[in-house]
């Protein structure tokens, strides 16, 4: 069973949000939305377009995104089939975390690392 495919998104707290996503938006060029992100989309091997997008997001350090993890930051990798795969880390006994949720941005579930890091598993539309 193929499991991760790529980083579908990275997430961090911030204890001061707006001059953080200025900062990056300044010096780094991330281009910083009203939303609060920002869309990296994919490239292939040859420079052309490719099928998907990663997210970059700051959020305010009093968010309860990440929890039960007390973690600053979450990263969401996308992945084939994320039923089989939760699963199959279910069956391997590690810690997943409530029941996954499907939304039209595809499937969302979620695993704690051995540090107790929150992993966000996400399996994309069909055609993302």
């Amino acid at each position: 069973m193929k499991r991760v495919t790529g980083i579908g998104g990275i997430f961090f707290k911030a204890k001061d949000v707006e001059g953080m996503r200025a900062w990056y938006k300044t010096h780094l060029g991330i281009d910083v939305q009203d939303w609060g992100g920002a869309t990296f989309n994919w490239a292939g091997d040859d420079g052309k377009p490719a099928v998907g997008t990663t997210i970059w997001s700051v959020s305010a350090m009093d968010s309860n995104n990440y929890a039960p993890s007390t973690a600053s930051f979450m990263i969401n990798y996308r992945v084939a089939d994320l039923d089989a795969l939760l699963d199959a880390l279910r069956a391997e006994g590690c810690n997943v975390v409530g029941n996954s949720e499907a939304s039209e941005y595809g499937k969302f579930g979620w695993v704690l690392d051995p540090e107790g890091n929150k992993v966000e598993l996400w399996q994309p539309p069909p055609g993302q």
